[in-house]
């Protein structure tokens, strides 16, 4: 039998349709023979052209993943729509993987070291962004409709027979708080439902974990196979199940924990408990916060830090839903039970009713929200932020870095008691002092670990623009912006639903249902946060205005003679060119810069909150005008987003490019394995690596007489796809790699993936691709294409060959042509003479005849 060759191509972002991936001409109708499915199923599936034939000396086949993030018009890709409201999850758990130093062997990480410290504080900043929902929604449930709203006109506004809580038994003491708490424990149900649904995502054929030492029975490890050199070489870094139960264990009770806490803190302030209602009480509180304590340590224990495949839940899962158990049902017989005498009478502290058609009565004017839900939302904000400082700081600098923000978040809360007066025995708190000062100077003593020297380990140079992006605090930037986006959801929907509940403006023009304190500085902060995007987006147009003039002046300064049609050519091709070195020597630093810029807002706002101030008031002149009116643009967009979110799910459906736009953003976002954040949305590559692994290997490992057996495969990726092939890669075995040529083409594994996720794809860990790729007699089989066009596509210099490739192959027509030759920036590199050329060479060095390598 002739030696053959197989070409297998992936492609990148917005699921390109195989017969595009094979470049299979059209017919006259428009539509050429489809191409045939020659292995997989509907949703992911290799196929080859339909006269495609196994003499065919080079037989390309296409691997078509697209489907689990962007899809085809069905009513899953309404439900992945809707994975939008969980971007926040995502960047948190995005952040995990872009912080530096992780060990090449990730079972070798020690929770003391630089790395270790990291991921613990990562996993608890997403144990706060989890709250963080929990908490909004209880604000929605238990504050605006259960407390705020007394009216039967409030009531009507919502959806169902509501108006049982305004009127007998349910209306009196705190017992409509118990059905407002339904509220986020349904939202906890429907997240937990949807995580369990995704554990194996679509992964009917998730790859078998398997130990790289098998460990016999005296418990010593042997020697055993060479050690890793990349985290991605971890033969259980796709096979996460195990580790996410455990993970989502956790999160669920820790939100069931934080939602139950906010009305029973509130009663228990108004109300002190005596007797049954303190029996009751404190085993209640006890158990609430021995949730959140086992969760707290339990995030950085091996238990939960390591993937070990499809194992228990384990004790600390059971302990946890236990106690969770427990403070629910003390929760609920608190909350139920009549007022005690120890306080005054709760409906004291609610909004009389009748204020809606007359806002005169006493206590109508005044603030009637929930006591003490504006103190926790703004405490739990403040003290994720120092969270975020304290994330870019350790994994910057280390260790040391972590004593600034550590010292800010205990001298805060001492700071704000001894102001009010509850630490006795200290003098008293000048007068001048207040509380915005002193939550200045804290969050100003945590950003100084943000300004210490570099680790050593983390110095690279920066020529080439390969430096690690943000100085090595990458995760916080990405976390940061996830935690901004979780706050305009929650914000947007405290707007939206005091709207709703707020109906028609009353004759007094009164509004009884108040949104939360911190959700007016959050519109506040929108309105800001967005013209610093929008300057952002300013800045990066004159940044592409000039070098667009610079490389316009290269193409027309070369001693020729141009046409007026050359030149309209050379304004294109440099439009392409200047997009290319925008995005690649200063698309890192923008988005740095509008970090910074954001930060700074943030830090301002937490202050703001913790002052108990409002923006503005209304009716203001002056800058307290224009601040008013900033506030009250912001909670306008707040109040839209939400629907803006929901009509984003509806147009997948509907429109072929917002479906493809959505998917590129997840199939960049959900790349990575859910490793910090259980409840993000699920990794499409925990299926595609495994699938591409298995199709490589069994086509290579056939017997000689099988007409599918091939000698070799040329694996060829286009943008994320070339991700997807350098994680297959690093997971086949070395007898299977030394029959494989890699072919990248609009390649970001450097100037992003290597910048943001050093870890993974640095300069150091690239090598160690193209070490695994080198054979014995020295060839690196790996070739690179880019083109000075494409603004996702680079040079690789891991030790493989680059290839350039010109684009336009001319500025005017030749060879009888009529039509200008296409500018193919980031597309087409499967129909160019450099890419058939070097695939001819590698078929060549393919077909040499080498020996299989020995199993073993």
């Amino acid at each position: 039998m002739a030696e053959r060759v197989l070409e297998l191509r992936v492609h990148g972002v917005s699921n390109t349709p195989p017969d595009q991936i094979l470049g299979l001409p059209p017919d006259t109708t428009g539509a050429g023979p489809p191409p045939r499915r020659v292995s997989g199923g509907d949703v992911t599936g290799f196929y080859r052209a339909a006269t495609s034939t196994p003499d065919d000396p080079v037989v390309v086949e296409a691997y078509s993943w697209g489907q689990l993030t962007s899809g085809a018009r069905t009513a899953r890709d309404v439900e992945r729509a809707l994975w939008t409201f969980l971007l926040p999850f995502t960047l948190a758990n995005v952040a995990l993987h872009a912080r530096p130093g992780i060990p090449s062997d990730p079972d070798t990480e020690r929770w003391g070291s630089r790395s270790g410290i990291t991921a613990w504080l990562i996993r608890l900043f997403c144990l706060s962004l989890t709250g963080t929902l929990v908490i909004a929604a209880t604000g929605i449930g238990v504050d605006l409709i259960a407390w705020q709203c007394v009216d039967q006109a409030c009531l009507r506004q919502l959806p169902g027979p509501w108006e049982f809580l305004g009127q007998g038994w349910w209306h009196t003491d705190a017992r409509a708080l118990a059905v407002g708490l339904l509220l986020p424990l349904a939202v906890l149900l429907v997240l937990g439902v949807v995580a369990w649904r995704t554990y194996q995502y679509e992964a009917e054929m998730p790859a078998e974990p398997r130990p790289r030492h098998p460990v016999p029975d005296d418990g010593e490890r042997p020697a055993g196979p060479t050690p890793l050199a990349n985290p991605l070489q971890d033969p259980t870094f796709w096979c996460g199940e195990g580790q996410l139960r455990r993970a989502a264990v956790l999160h669920l009770c820790v939100g069931v924990a934080l939602a139950a806490a906010v009305p029973v803190g509130a009663v228990l302030v108004m109300d002190p408990p005596r007797g049954v209602r303190a029996m009751i009480a404190v085993p209640t509180v006890a158990a609430l916060v021995a949730v959140v304590a086992i969760a707290v340590v339990a995030v950085g224990r091996p238990w939960l830090t390591r993937r070990s495949g499809a194992t228990p839940l384990g004790r600390w899962s059971l302990a946890v839903g236990v106690l969770t158990g427990l403070a629910l049902a003390g929760t609920f017989t608190l909350l139920l039970l009549p007022d005690g005498p120890a306080g005054p009478p709760l409906a004291q502290f609610r909004p009389p009713a009748g204020c809606t058609l007359d806002p005169t009565p006493a206590g109508c004017l005044a603030d009637r929200s929930l006591p003490g839900y504006d103190g926790i939302v703004a405490w739990l904000a403040t003290y994720q932020v120092l969270l975020l400082i304290a994330i870019g700081a350790v994994a910057r600098s280390g260790r040391r870095a972590l004593l600034a923000p550590a010292a800010a978040g205990v001298l805060l809360p001492l700071g704000t008691a001894w102001l009010d007066g509850r630490l006795p025995g200290l003098p008293a708190a000048p007068d001048g002092l207040r509380i915005w000062l002193l939550a200045t100077a804290t969050i100003a003593l945590a950003a100084t670990g943000l300004l210490l020297p570099r680790a050593d380990v983390d110095r690279r140079p920066a020529a080439g623009h390969t430096a690690m992006a943000w100085g090595g605090r990458g995760a916080a930037v990405i976390a940061g912006f996830g935690w901004m986006m979780a706050i305009a959801y929650c914000a947007g929907l405290h707007y939206w639903i005091t709207d709703r509940l707020n109906g028609p403006s009353s004759p007094s023009g009164y509004s009884p249902i108040v949104p939360p304190l911190p959700a007016l500085w959050a519109g506040l902060a929108c309105t800001v946060t967005t013209a610093a995007l929008i300057g952002t987006l300013i800045h990066a147009g004159v940044i592409l205005h000039r070098l667009r003039r610079v490389e316009y002046a290269r193409l027309t300064t070369d001693g020729q003679a141009v046409s007026a049609h050359d030149l309209r050519r050379c304004r294109d091709v440099s439009t392409y060119r200047a997009l290319h070195r925008l995005v690649g020597e200063h698309a890192v630093r923008l988005t740095g810069c509008y970090a910074t810029v954001s930060a700074v807002l943030v830090a301002l706002s937490c202050v703001a909150m913790l002052s108990r101030t409002r923006p503005a008031p209304a009716g203001a002149s002056g800058w307290a005008g224009l601040v008013h009116a900033a506030a009250d643009l912001g909670d306008t967009m707040l109040g839209w987003l939400p629907l803006v979110v929901a009509g984003l799910g509806m147009l997948v459906y509907r429109n072929d490019t917002v479906r493809r736009s959505v998917g590129v953003l997840w199939d960049i976002g959900t790349f990575w394995p859910r490793a910090a954040h259980p409840l993000a949305p699920p990794s499409y590559a925990e299926r595609a690596v495994p699938e591409l692994q298995t199709r490589v290997a069994g086509i290579l490992a056939l017997a000689e007489p099988d007409p599918r057996r091939m000698d070799g495969v040329i694996l060829s990726g286009h943008s994320q796809g070339t991700v997807l092939c350098a994680a297959m890669l690093l997971q086949l075995p070395t007898r299977w790699r030394r029959r494989i040529w890699f072919l990248s083409y609009g390649c970001q594994l450097t100037r992003l993936y290597g910048r943001i996720f050093p870890a993974y794809f640095g300069p150091d860990r690239l090598r160690v691709l193209a070490d695994a790729l080198t054979w014995p007699s020295g060839y690196v089989a790996w070739t690179n294409f880019w083109r000075g066009t494409d603004p996702l596509g680079w040079q690789v210099d891991a030790g493989e060959r680059d290839v350039p490739v010109s684009d336009p192959e001319a500025l005017h027509p030749s060879g009888g042509e009529v039509a200008d030759p296409p500018i193919r920036n980031h597309s087409g590199y499967p129909e160019a003479l450099e890419f058939h050329r070097e695939r001819t060479v590698a078929a060549r060095l393919l077909r040499r005849g080498i020996p299989s390598p020995r199993v073993g």
